[in-house]
């Protein structure tokens, strides 16, 4: 391949990323979005990590793993409890990480 195939590969590659970040700030600078927006945008982030869990919680050797052989899914279910009570993003994934931690170094999975 050569250099101005890689370049303009890289060009592109730099405008697809980085056009969808840019462009909403720029139109978005000193307006104030509708409160349903605003609402609806705070769901965003425990929506998009949802969907990167899931699947690793009930598929965790690529098949449905609902049992209670399933550390993952076992670890989760508190984990649900801290995040509904906390709101929080971090404390259900760092009480999710340390019960499984914590199940690895007492034997169990």
């Amino acid at each position: 391949m050569d250099q101005q195939r890689v370049l303009i590969g890289l060009f592109g590659m730099l405008l697809v990323t980085y056009l969808p970040r840019v462009l909403p700030v720029l139109y978005l600078a000193g307006r104030t979005l509708p409160r349903a927006v605003e609402v609806w945008l705070r769901y965003v982030p425990p929506a998009v990590l949802a969907a990167m869990l899931l699947p690793a919680l009930v598929m965790p050797n690529g098949t449905l793993d609902l049992s209670l052989n399933n550390l993952y899914w076992l670890a989760a279910i508190p984990a649900f409890g801290v995040a509904w009570k906390t709101r929080s993003l971090f404390a259900p994934v760092l009480t999710g990480m340390a019960l499984v931690a914590l199940a690895r170094l007492l034997g169990w999975g």
